[in-house]
């Protein structure tokens, strides 16, 4: 009785374990064709139900494992992930090790892989990290190191990346992603610890963030009135009852009134169509460019134009080759301010990998020329997308992978030298602006106080779906700090005094006094070009130019300033010429003595002598009338130039006080080289310091 007992349970369990496999064979064909069309919610799904728990797969299917072999299901079979590996012994190995392994191994590695490309990235990293555990697959390490990165879990993934490392046992180009992975790791880290005083908040769901997405924010000529793109109830499409305009992209706008965004506005047709509309932008002239593209063929998108006429718009007009390239997607357009440049990011032949960033210049015409490759530094091996240009600042902003950053996109920014058009080395923006997440659309209203961007950091159903964000900067804060040295010594200065005037004379002037060791700081205000100065009694002052204009991150601007000690003596000003026998300044004289109209002018506490003097050639009385005439012409022409009467003394000196002597000059050959150069030596004008107040620094506002 107990034997037969034990055989009808024993015929019920194998029963239950065949239907088992036969259900998980069906999975098993569901998961692998969603898998091999790019369908990742699906294939994980079923990938999950073959799983199902560990009781029901790892317990009881394994230990049958020649009846899952005899159902000959191919599926089972294909290990595609190997092709990535390289030819060397210890990957052969590890190749053998794979081929003979469980299939268990296969579906947990196929469920990590399609959580992992549908976003899912906690339900990613558990499973590869099981595949690490069991050292099946060279590469799943660096998978699962990735995944860590985006649920921000830094040290461990920077564990994972170093151990994947060196251990040289996964592909190579996926090693060298990993180094670069173990940057980013510490990036992230340095930058979670620092406090950022930056706002960021998610924009309302009834006006922004209603549906399935909405990304893509840019200001409409203004910073009031905002477009952007959605995909929501109520968009076009051209058979309601076949076509959910939730899952289309459309374009829409939003107009701020009393500090609050109305109700967006459908641009409706002919902008919008059944097809993906998407990141647009105005130029200047109110036409619009924008992207468009199909699901039909994911692998292209375009860039369309779409002019307007007392607010209507034409029919939309795909862009020529110049921009658009056939089998390529070109998308995300940009037009500069003064809209003589379009930014774009694309994929097309001729980038340094992935997608690049991309520009064309736009004539007074309208006509916009062929692309070309923005290049290095901001092009990278990875994929750059969404440029927005900033006007004030000069500088460029989009997002990328292909740098060190927090995870997935990060919005960097790259300053342009305006003296060479060179980009400067991308920076990251940090957190709150980046997240482990993707990140991009970054956008700036005018004065860089705030702005919007797009990020999937919320969780949202399907995995991956952007939203708007709002962001307010933290305060800017500008000051300028440096040493006032000695130019001789180079020793510190104390006591020195630093004047900083806006250039507009929009602002009260600044007035500080260095330490004893010759140190200065102050706070400036933001937007504003400034003078500055140092003076000190017994030296010449020193100026410099500075500005907080065009800067949108708080800054310290370093300053130093090097006095030299005024001379006892003269001071022989080079290049002043006269008519021959006459007071008569030339052109050249002019110019430098404007020379010394500056020095003036900066150093307000001085009272100079301006000397003449003249060779010995000639009487005496003449020579004197002469260089005293000559001397007030130079004075006379300060004079004109604004500097007071009371800080300018003339004073012709005529032969009486040579450089060279003229017993001395009397030795040289007559009309030789050296016989001429000795008198026009003597032939100079100069100037001396003969007054010089004290410069007060006493109850100066600091």
């Amino acid at each position: 009785m107990f034997k037969v007992r034990s055989f009808f349970l024993l015929l019920l369990v194998l029963t239950v374990v065949r239907g088992i496999s036969q259900s998980k064979k069906v999975w098993m064909e569901l998961a692998d064709n969603a898998y091999e069309k790019k369908d990742f919610a699906t294939a994980a799904v079923y990938y999950a139900k073959v799983l199902d728990d560990t009781t029901v797969l790892k317990n009881y299917v394994l230990p049958y494992e020649t009846q899952i072999v005899n159902l000959k299901m191919k599926s089972l079979f294909k290990v595609p992930e190997l092709k990535v590996l390289k030819k060397r012994d210890s990957i052969n190995t590890a190749k053998e090790n794979i081929v003979n392994s469980s299939k268990y191994d296969f579906v947990i590695y196929r469920l990590a892989q399609s959580y992992r490309q549908n976003y899912d990235y906690p339900k990613a990293a558990e499973q590869f990290k099981k595949c690490v555990e069991r050292k099946v697959y060279p590469d799943a390490p660096y998978y699962y190191g990735l995944s860590l990165m985006a649920i921000k879990q830094y040290k461990t993934a920077l564990y994972i990346f170093d151990q994947y490392t060196n251990a040289h046992e996964g592909s190579d180009s996926l090693m060298k992603l990993a180094v670069k992975k173990q940057s980013a790791c510490y990036f992230a880290l340095d930058t979670l610890a620092g406090k950022k005083l930056i706002k960021v908040k998610l924009m309302d769901t009834l006006v922004f963030n209603r549906g399935t997405t909405s990304f893509a924010p840019m200001y409409s000529l203004s910073n009031d009135k905002l477009i952007f793109t959605s995909a929501r109830k109520g968009g076009v499409v051209t058979d309601p009852e076949k076509q959910d305009s939730k899952y289309f992209c459309d374009l829409y706008y939003t107009t701020l009134e009393d500090t609050i965004w109305q109700r967006p506005v459908n641009f409706g047709r002919p902008v919008n169509t059944s097809l993906h509309e998407g990141a647009a932008v105005f130029t200047p002239e109110e036409v619009m460019l924008f992207t468009r593209w199909s699901d039909n063929n994911r692998n292209e998108s375009f860039i369309y134009m779409a002019r307007t006429l007392n607010g209507r718009f034409y029919e939309a007009m795909k862009l020529g080759t110049g921009i658009n390239t056939p089998g390529y997607k070109s998308q995300q357009p940009f037009v500069s301010t003064d809209g003589k440049t379009l930014f774009f990011s694309s994929n097309r032949p001729g980038g340094k990998g992935g997608f690049d960033l991309w520009m064309a210049s736009i004539d007074e015409n309208g006509f916009i020329g062929n692309a070309k490759n923005m290049g290095a530094p901001i092009n990278t091996q990875g994929d750059e997308i969404t440029p927005f240009f900033h006007n004030i600042s000069n500088t460029l902003y989009y997002s990328t992978n292909g740098l060190p950053g927090i995870g997935g996109f990060d919005v960097f920014k790259s300053s342009l030298n305006v003296d060479d058009s060179a980009y400067q080395a991308p920076i990251n923006l940090n957190t709150p602006i980046n997240s482990s997440k993707d990140d991009a659309y970054f956008i700036m209203e005018r004065l860089g106080t705030k702005g919007f961007f797009a990020s999937d950091r919320v969780p949202c159903e399907g995995g991956h779906c952007y939203k708007i964000f709002e962001y307010i900067n933290e305060p800017v804060i500008f000051s300028v700090e440096g040493i006032v040295f000695d130019s001789e010594t180079n020793e510190p200065i104390s006591n020195a005094l630093v004047t900083i005037r806006d250039v507009h004379d929009g602002e009260e002037p600044y007035f500080i006094a260095t330490d004893d060791k010759g140190f200065y700081s102050t706070p400036l205000k933001p937007h504003l070009e400034f003078f500055m100065k140092a003076q000190k009694n017994k030296y010449f002052g020193s100026a410099a130019s500075i500005a907080t204009k065009g800067l949108t991150t708080s800054s310290v601007i370093v300053q130093d300033f090097f006095l030299s000690k005024i001379p006892e003596g003269d001071i022989e000003i080079e290049g002043i010429e006269y008519d021959f026998n006459k007071f008569t300044l030339r052109p050249k004289s002019m110019e430098s003595l404007n020379k010394i109209v500056d020095l003036l002018k900066l150093n307000d506490n001085l009272t100079i002598e301006l000397s003449a003097h003249t060779d010995a050639r000639g009487n005496d009385a003449y020579n004197m009338k002469l260089s005293q005439g000559r001397a007030q012409s130079c004075v006379d022409y300060m004079l004109s130039k604004g500097i007071p009467k009371k800080r300018i003394l003339a004073h012709g000196y005529g032969e009486t006080k040579p450089i060279i002597p003229e017993s001395a000059i009397n030795t040289m050959v007559p009309k030789s080289a050296e016989f001429e150069a000795a008198h026009q030596k003597n032939r100079r004008t100069a100037f001396r310091v003969i007054g010089e107040s004290k410069i007060n620094i006493i109850n100066k506002t600091q």
